[in-house]
């Protein structure tokens, strides 16, 4: 697979997770992404956790270099809830994790679930104060009467702690569930998205956001459309686009005007008539769009393929990729079991060169822009071996069956790649299966 230079192998690294078969549903992994610079990689589960991994320094500077990652920090980030004036459980499921850019020696993250977005600093303490005059080692304040000399406290070196703790609480603005959030390129605001709105927030202000889009009718009953995603551009603040489930993205200009219901540009494929079925606005829905680093295209998925947008032009998208077109066949079993609706997310390598995006029976695909080269890789603790080289996995979607191929029949829609995450600069990728993230680098 080339992903910017040259032929890559992708190798496997490390999995974390736990190896038992039946899978507790807070385990399940629900979103992934890397910081800035790749050092921290954050998951968020339905459990409301989040657990942030640090590279580790050794393998990093060792000859062949590797990726690995270790467990950095844990916390509960969300909690069940309950809204009494609807009478609606809201789930503490962490959906989306957003990192800022680094302002100083620690670091800040958004996490949301359906309703309620926070602001966590994680910092490290590896110093602490003794020797206080008015209070004891344990923090129980002295009597000021029973002591004599005055002390000048001391800072002593202490075992490395990582902290975690809530600087903003983000809540009450949205009716239906978040989606998206994404920062601002500024540095101090960020949207989030839900069904039929999109709020913009400065993150020092917690009791105030704009509501930049508003989709929802005056009459719910001609909803013909809901939003699925969002995201700002990486490098223009007043640019951001949204995605609907109708298969068109909008680009919009909050210079224009306060409310940006009217976009800039709106990019859309017209359907081909010959491929018009009853599931047809089922599988145009688009589940991720993804600005490029270069912020010039836009990637979108929808259920079989991932497009290639140019933000220049929006007559079409200027590259399409397959990803599962052995499933169209298979729609109808796929609708009775619900996997129709399922949001798979893509994702940009550093060089905007190479797409990856995720499959059924733990496969995910990866698409060369330059050489138009594809490959499917499966995410497995069978290939599970320090430095195993991926081999490539073939479909066979009907006839004769190869030796290597796996029939589109015994495929396991149970596991599926809905999540996927590649360092900002290296080949390094994180894929969530289920319970697990695998971690795969290029081979040295």
């Amino acid at each position: 697979m080339a992903a910017g230079t040259g032929e890559v192998q992708w190798c496997f690294s490390q999995v974390k997770g736990t190896v038992e078969e039946d899978v507790t549903e807070a385990d399940i992994i629900s979103t992934v992404e890397f910081n800035h610079d790749g050092e921290l990689l954050a998951t968020g589960d339905k459990g409301g956790r989040v657990v942030i991994f640090q590279r580790d320094q050794a393998t990093k500077n060792s000859s062949p270099r590797r990726g690995d990652y270790n467990v950095y920090s844990t916390f509960q980030s969300h909690e069940p809830e309950f809204d009494y004036l609807k009478s609606l459980e809201i789930e503490e499921k962490i959906n989306k994790i957003k990192w800022l850019s680094r302002q100083n020696h620690a670091h800040f993250l958004l996490s949301t679930n359906d309703k309620t977005v926070k602001l966590w600093k994680v910092s490290e303490r590896d110093k602490m104060w003794e020797g206080y005059n008015l209070k004891d080692d344990d923090g129980s304040l002295r009597d000021p009467m029973g002591f004599g000399n005055l002390k000048v406290p001391l800072v002593k070196p202490m075992e490395l702690m990582v902290e975690a703790s809530p600087r903003r609480i983000f809540a009450n603005a949205h009716t239906y569930h978040i989606n998206s959030i994404s920062v601002n390129s500024d540095g101090e605001t960020y949207i989030s998205a839900d069904d039929l709105r999109i709020n913009l927030w400065h993150l020092a202000v917690t009791d105030q956001s704009f509501n930049i889009v508003d989709i929802k009718p005056a009459n719910m009953e001609e909803l013909t459309e809901v939003i699925t995603a969002a995201e700002f551009h990486p490098h223009e603040c007043n640019t951001f686009v949204y995605s609907s489930s109708k298969g068109t993205i909008r680009l919009c200009d909050m210079r224009a005007q306060a409310l940006c219901d009217q976009h800039s540009k709106m990019f859309e494929e017209p359907e081909d008539p010959s491929n018009r079925s009853f599931f047809s606005e089922i599988i145009s829905s688009i589940s991720d769009v993804r600005f490029s680093h270069s912020g010039r295209y836009l990637i979108s998925r929808d259920y079989l393929s991932v497009k290639v947008w140019d933000i220049h032009m929006d007559s079409g998208p200027v590259e399409t990729y397959q990803v599962h077109e052995y499933l169209r066949s298979k729609l109808c079993s796929l609708y009775e079991n619900d996997c129709i609706f399922d949001k798979f997310e893509c994702v940009w390598n550093g060089t905007d060169s190479a797409i990856m995006t995720g499959s059924y029976n733990n496969f995910f695909r990866m698409f060369d822009r330059n050489t138009k080269r594809d490959i499917t890789l499966e995410a497995s603790r069978e290939n599970a071996k320090p430095k195993q080289v991926l081999k490539p996995r073939r479909v066979c979607a009907g006839g004769k069956r190869k030796k290597d191929e796996i029939s589109v029949d015994s495929l396991d829609f149970n596991k599926k790649i809905l999540h996927t995450a590649w360092h900002p600069s290296e080949n390094i990728i994180a894929v969530a299966a289920t319970n697990n993230l695998y971690i795969f680098t290029d081979k040295q």
